[in-house]
Order: structure tokens, then sequence, then C-alpha cells
């Protein structure tokens, strides 16, 4: 990704936005959430490169600064809640694309965000259901956003191969590249897989208000 237009069909290709020139500048393009007008992408030409500002969470500010050189403080903005992505062709793509989610995320407060928060919950060695963990991230009804927003998820940190549906059935080739893949992840992390499926009762994750002791 290396051209603002590039950003903002990013940016604008999430639900509810809108994009923007505020100051009567054609240099700052901004995509905006309806509803709200909170803005979760800056687009901007300096010294040569087109540059994005996007929100980020404090957890993550610092290590995607560490581990980009071309992802700054924001530029005319908060330092402790956005950075600036220069689109100097050093980034992956992918990477660029994680971090304007993420400022959506955070302006939207979507549900994408709590249900991969609610993913990492999953201990190592455990398995649970779509179901699981729509009720972990606040809304036992959308089960079916939990397979959305993992088919989407790009972040490794994110332990999508330990969600399977109802009956423990994995979830195949179009979420993890082959249709082993989410199976050898299982099975490395000591969890057995037979038939495409696990046995729920021997490795799925126990009712929220019991998994304390699961934590790693």
């Amino acid at each position: 990704m290396n051209t603002r237009e590039e950003a903002l069909d990013f940016g604008l290709s999430f639900p509810d936005t809108y994009r923007e020139a505020p100051f009567h500048d054609a240099n700052w393009q901004l995509v905006r959430v309806k509803g709200s007008g909170k803005a979760f992408l800056w687009t901007y030409e300096r010294n040569g490169y087109i540059n994005l500002n996007v929100k980020v969470d404090p957890e993550w500010r610092d290590f995607w600064r560490s581990a980009y050189k071309s992802v700054t403080p924001g530029w005319h903005q908060n330092k402790e809640h956005w950075n600036t992505v220069i689109l100097d062709g050093s980034i992956p793509d992918g990477d660029i694309r994680r971090m304007i989610a993420e400022s959506y995320d955070l302006v939207t407060d979507s549900p994408s965000r709590r249900i991969y928060e609610a993913v990492k919950r999953i201990p190592r060695g455990r398995v649970a259901t779509y179901g699981q963990v729509a009720e972990l991230a606040g809304d036992k009804k959308m089960a079916r956003a939990v397979g959305n927003a993992l088919r989407r998820n790009t972040a490794q940190e994110i332990p999508c191969h330990r969600v399977v549906n109802a009956q423990g059935k994995l979830s195949g080739e179009f979420a993890f590249g082959t249709g082993a893949g989410q199976a050898q992840l299982l099975e490395a992390e000591g969890v057995e897989v037979a038939e495409g499926r696990v046995d729920l009762d021997k490795y799925g994750m126990q009712a929220p208000e019991r998994q304390d002791d699961l934590y790693e």
C-alpha cells in the first residue's frame, strides 16, 4: 500500500464510513464514522510520502513504533493515542491494514475488537465454540459475527485456531490456508483432532464463570 487512494479505499470498506476534506485543503483527506463523525484515518502528503494518522491502543502504540521506523508518534495529534504511518514501502500491506482496522475499532468500539479480545482468553490446549466466544464478547447472539471477524483477522497473536463450531468441527481451509492448518495448530498445543473434530468434553473451554483456573 503506497498511495492515498489505496488507504482511503480500505478505510471506506468498513461499515458506515465516509470521506471528507475538512480543512478546505485537498492535501488532507479523512475517513470518518457516520453518526459520531469521528475520524479514524487521516491522510496527507508530507516530505514526499503519503502519511496516515491512525488511532492506536496505548498497549500497541510502542510496539508499532519499534517494529517499523516508518511508524512514528502522531503528527499534529495526541502522541499517546495516535501514530503516523509513512507509506514509504517499508511496511507490509497486512500490517498497514491492521493498523487502520484497529483505529476503526477504537473509534467505534466495534464488536470485532471485543471478539478478538475474547478469543485471546482461550487458553492454550483448549477450544471454544463460536457461541462461547460471542458470550465472552458480551452478546451471545452474535455467533455469526464471530466467524466473520475471525475470517478478517491477520494478527498472529489472536489464536483463531482455538475456535470451533458447536459440534467441535474445525473451520476448514477458508480460514487457515489449507484444510489441515487448524488441525496442525491445535495438535501442536496437545489437542487431539479426529476426522476434523475436537472432543468438546475433553478440550472445550469451561463456562466463563469457571475458567479462571485455565488461564496461563
